[in-house]
């Protein structure tokens, strides 16, 4: 029997739960599920890193935050591994974003630089490595490479611009410590230098 290093990675933390309790370690690995229809690995985040949308746009009396979600992806298909990055925007209801998925809708800014996010296919799975927290936000995946997910990792400050209908981009940004978890899922994934 063949196994991939994530099979047996399952196989081994399975079989040590029951000897030391590795299930405590589960907050800093990676969650890990194989999709029996297709045979595709998926590797993700236990929960996506939040962020918190930006002054001046900070709610007021008259209107209310909007929150953005986002989290690295693996899919192992028998060896061939790919990677994306799942965003997700929860607007306020007094909100109006253009449609993610258009060309330049969304930004990614890293210690001030960055770029446009490029909207990819995914595997036909069951079911998404993430659930979408408001079902009325707008989920998309975007292309991904380890160099981009290193760089998200060692950077200080990470932040995403969403274009606006009829308004300048709103940038939201995640929580200075998002760095770690993205550090632990590289070295979870053997990414890591």
């Amino acid at each position: 029997m063949i196994f991939r290093r994530s099979t047996a990675a399952f196989v081994l933390c399975s079989a040590l739960e029951l000897v030391a309790g590795c299930s405590s370690q589960s907050s800093i690995k990676p969650a890990e599920t194989l999709d029996e229809r297709t045979g595709v690995t998926v590797a993700s985040l236990e929960k996506p890193i939040s962020l918190i949308q930006n002054a001046p746009f900070a709610a007021t009396a008259e209107r209310r935050v909007s929150f953005a979600y986002l989290g690295p992806v693996e899919w192992d298909n028998m060896g061939t591994i790919s990677y994306g990055l799942w965003v997700h925007l929860a607007p306020a209801n007094d909100w109006q974003f253009e449609d993610i998925r258009s060309p330049g809708a969304v930004r990614l800014a890293l210690d001030g630089g960055g770029g446009a996010l490029v909207v990819i296919g995914t595997p036909p799975l069951g079911d998404g490595p993430y659930h979408p927290v408001a079902p009325w936000g707008q989920t998309a995946y975007f292309a991904l490479d380890p160099e981009l997910l290193k760089r998200m990792a060692s950077s200080g400050r990470i932040e995403l611009d969403f274009m606006a209908d009829g308004a300048a981009p709103v940038r939201f940004t995640a929580a200075p410590d998002a760095h770690e978890s993205l550090m632990r899922y590289l070295r979870a994934r053997n990414l890591a230098d």
